[in-house]
């Protein structure tokens, strides 16, 4: 999986070879059965109706997991920069949503960024998505069930001389047929199997790669925070959290479906669940099972991220408030004609100094992460270096990025106030007189 949502040649041929999969194996198999000499003869007339209506159920769950819009969050013209926070969006993130970079917005409940469907399995297209890999397993079963028929009578007939038996290029279709059936039959069965899951359980792709990060440094007995200090100078101290949206397995099929009806939940023409207006509803808030002691601690903190955001940066120490007051006193005291030239230049110097020695502890401070990532790879999964970006690998070979998310996006605040510390006084002052200016107004 990994790479392959980017790979440009799968993006332009992906949704036209799932399109022409299902044209080979639905139709040209009735072709070889109709045409060939192979026994026992062509489908009746009853399998052939109910094979070819699985086939349009198929293209039309196929064609809704495609075409239905992933969600979106629609805000208010003002909004507040409460808990987390997308970059990209410059908007709230709201719980269980990631920025995806292909659909290039915040996606509601992401599981992942489907490379077959072009399209984001999310809250609102789960539904579709589940219903597609039902049917087409369903399909697949009852193409092989044609297949195993025709394979039985060649081998009651296997005694028989070979000019009595059927045709070679009617075998050679039946093997063709045969063997990219058996192909996808086994890589949907899988998806059908680990979607399944994911719905009884409530979780998502990406959750699940964030669980298996989270058991990977509880089994370690959280020795992966030893050094994680927060912006406040406080270490931080590991917390094992549960998984907080596994409700029961009735209610976790229900919400995901969006009806508590079972009768729905496989129907082609049932709907799925949207995404509220209001801010409070669905898509914005969810039920918690109460494991945790308090509510909204998923998904647990990531240490990496912590011990690069304020392990000992200067900008977590950096007091920005007593900067910018110096500065004012500085120039109320001394105005821009009260110093000559060389004293200007003098005094442009020593910033530049200051700046530049700032720099070069930050860089060394980076290095000292990228040595410690680089020698940390001793658990199942392990962490790139610093360098190389990645983050957290999972058992499956699986960062976060590979599952289409927007990492850049997914960046703490933390780490944009550790940014910050290559930022002059005169560019802070002159973001402080613009947010003044907009105060006023």
């Amino acid at each position: 999986m990994a790479g392959f949502n980017d790979a440009s040649l799968i993006q332009v041929i992906a949704v036209p070879a799932v399109c022409l999969l299902i044209s080979f194996l639905g139709y040209g198999s009735q072709l070889v059965f109709q045409a060939s000499t192979l026994d026992p003869g062509p489908p009746s007339r009853r399998e052939t109706i109910v094979f070819n209506g699985l086939l349009l159920i198929l293209w039309y769950t196929y064609f809704k997991a495609v075409t239905v819009d992933p969600g979106r969050y629609v805000f208010p013209e003002v909004v507040e920069a409460e808990g987390r926070w997308c970059k990209k969006c410059s908007a709230p993130k709201p719980l269980r949503s990631h920025h995806c970079r292909h659909c290039a917005r915040c996606v509601p409940k992401m599981d992942h960024h489907c490379p077959w469907t072009r399209n984001c399995v999310s809250m609102t297209t789960f539904p579709h998505f589940l219903r597609f890999l039902v049917w087409t397993n369903l399909t697949l079963w009852t193409l092989g069930l044609l297949l195993w028929q025709r394979f039985y009578a060649l081998w009651e007939s296997r005694h028989l001389p070979a000019y009595l038996g059927p045709s070679l290029p009617s075998l050679t279709s039946l093997a063709l047929v045969s063997l990219v059936w058996f192909v996808t039959s086994a890589a949907l069965g899988i998806m059908l199997a680990t979607t399944i899951k994911s719905w009884i359980f409530n979780t998502t792709m990406i959750e699940g790669w964030e669980l298996d990060r989270h058991e990977a440094i509880a089994d370690r007995a959280g020795r992966d925070w030893w050094d994680v200090v927060g912006p406040d100078g406080e270490k931080l101290r590991f917390e094992k959290i549960e998984f907080p949206y596994d409700i029961g397995f009735f209610a976790n099929m229900s919400q995901a479906m969006g009806t508590s009806n079972p009768f729905m939940w496989f129907f082609p023409l049932a709907g799925n669940p949207t995404v509220a207006k209001d801010g409070k509803g669905p898509g914005w808030t969810w039920e918690e099972n109460g494991f945790n002691r308090i509510e909204g601690l998923w998904p647990p903190p990531d240490p990496d991220k912590l011990r690069r955001a304020g392990r000992t940066w200067p900008a977590a120490r950096r007091n920005y408030e007593a900067e910018l007051q110096q500065a004012y006193i500085s120039t109320d005291s001394l105005g821009a004609a009260d110093l000559t030239p060389q004293e200007r230049k003098s005094a442009f110097l020593k910033r530049q100094e200051a700046d530049l020695k700032r720099q070069r502890q930050l860089m060394a401070e980076l290095e000292e992460v990228e040595d410690y990532d680089m020698l940390d790879e001793d658990i199942e999964g392990h962490r790139d270096a610093a360098v190389g970006g990645g983050g957290w690998i999972n058992s499956d070979g699986d960062r976060l990025c590979d599952y289409g998310v927007d990492e850049e996006a997914e960046q703490e605040e933390a780490e944009d106030d550790a940014q910050d510390e290559d930022v002059p006084l005169a560019e802070l002052l002159r973001r402080r007189k613009i947010r003044q200016k907009d105060g006023e107004d």
